[in-house]
């Protein structure tokens, strides 16, 4: 899973517009806090579904990013007391990251 999440990952990043002084703020940042190595991990979404989802960026705290292979996208957590919460922003792993 983790060669498949790296390929996903890469490709969104050469095609990631880091022209700007934001966009290289963004790009730096999600480097500086992306997983050398996926673990899974257990994500609660509403209705008290958890899925077995792969970690992308160390949580700052607050927030984390990972892959949902069921959806076959990314997706921003609220970190809990139980657990990454899933909080409805999905799509590209850095548009995830960005949105916060």
């Amino acid at each position: 899973m983790g060669v498949q999440i790296d390929a996903l990952i890469e490709a969104e990043i050469a095609g990631f517009d880091a022209s700007s002084r934001g966009g290289a703020m963004t790009l730096r940042d999600f480097q500086a806090r992306r997983v050398r190595k996926h673990r899974a991990i257990t994500v609660n979404f509403s209705g008290g579904i958890t899925q077995t989802c792969w970690t992308v960026v160390r949580s700052d705290g607050c927030y984390s990013v990972l892959y949902v292979p069921r959806a076959g996208c990314f997706t921003l957590c609220v970190d809990s007391d139980f657990g990454p919460l899933d909080i409805g922003v999905h799509g590209p792993a850095l548009a995830c990251f960005a949105s916060v």
